[in-house]
């Protein structure tokens, strides 16, 4: 079979196709056949070495799929050849087979096809995972989204408007903030214009914003997070901007606020239950139309160093897809 491969950490250049052995289910693992695979900013960093994850050499980039179940392993229940599933594989996603656990796969329901369903598990799973299970956001809380016209910063507008939030989207230009209010968000801030702390101190008047949903880090953490209501949320999801910006406590103390952290893979690990109940709960949603899963394109499979290096140079407004078998 064909596979993008990760021979040596480096840049998405490095990135060479080959083919190789079709993979085996291992206990507890399902063999599918990738229909799409999703790109995250995680593979910018995974293939330069500088991911949480490092994987053993080679391996292919691509931590979402959406396909069909080939084989299933020993152990394996509730899966059968010919099953259309998503879900997380951590990497080896952009490649035309992979193996993956049947913890981190679930159905597609009806109605939902492929790409999006690619496109649905980290980024929307993340959003998911912040704001219900960590910032315990409420009907009628401002949330405040950072780098709002990316892969998970959409997610976290649309996740957070059907949860009932007033959502405050915050780019870097004003195309991409028109691309936030067409999926959802109430107002828009631009901060290459505008100081990010005054204005969220201007849309959150003298309360303050409830939660700031902060996968960029670097120069905007520190604003957005002075913004904060007392006993505010700040979720940290990552850190785009390249920089991990180091935060004083007392402004932790003052605002009597919470800073709290967001590590998908982690969470997958430690509550695999949770994390496919709310899959399942998203895919539903998109199904249903509630989500939008943007994609802005679709990639060949020799052609995914070059959506990589697209996710590098922030030029990305959604999701990008790669099909394995094209």
């Amino acid at each position: 079979m064909k596979a993008i491969l990760c021979q040596k950490f480096g840049t998405p250049d490095d990135l060479v196709l080959a083919d190789i052995s079709d993979p085996v289910p291992g206990p507890g693992e399902v063999v599918a056949s990738v229909a799409a695979a999703g790109l995250n900013f995680l593979d910018t960093l995974i293939v330069a070495g500088k991911y949480q994850t490092k994987p053993p050499f080679p391996f292919s980039p691509g931590a979402e799929f959406a396909g069909t179940v080939e084989t299933v392993g020993s152990g394996v229940s509730g899966f059968a050849p010919g099953d259309r599933v998503m879900g997380y594989t951590n990497f080896n996603a952009a490649r035309e087979r992979t193996a993956v656990a049947a913890g981190n796969i679930v159905k597609i329901p009806a109605g939902l096809d492929f790409d999006r369903a690619a496109a649905l598990t980290i980024t929307y799973g993340t959003a998911y995972h912040a704001l219900k299970h960590r910032a315990d956001l409420r009907p009628g809380e401002s949330l405040a989204v950072l780098g709002a016209s990316g892969g998970v910063g959409l997610a976290a507008i649309e996740v957070g408007r059907a949860m009932g939030a007033h959502v405050i989207a915050c780019a870097s230009g004003d195309d991409k903030l028109s691309f936030a209010r067409a999926h959802g968000a109430h107002e828009a801030v631009n901060y290459a214009k505008e100081d990010l702390r005054a204005a969220l101190k201007r849309v959150g008047a003298e309360h303050g914003i409830d939660v700031v949903f902060d996968p960029v880090g670097g120069p905007y953490s520190e604003p957005a997070l002075r913004s904060l209501a007392w006993q505010g949320r700040h979720l940290v999801v990552g850190f785009a901007a390249g920089e991990i910006p180091k935060i004083a406590l007392n402004l932790i103390l003052l605002k009597g606020c919470a800073v709290l952290g967001v590590f998908w893979g982690a969470w997958v690990r430690h509550d695999t239950a949770q994390y496919k109940a709310a899959i399942e709960e998203l895919a539903r949603w998109c199904a249903q139309g509630k989500l939008s899963c943007h994609i802005q394109e679709t990639y060949p499979l020799a052609k995914t160093p070059e959506a990589i290096k697209a996710l590098a140079g922030r030029k990305v407004m959604g999701k990008l897809i790669v099909h394995p078998g094209e």
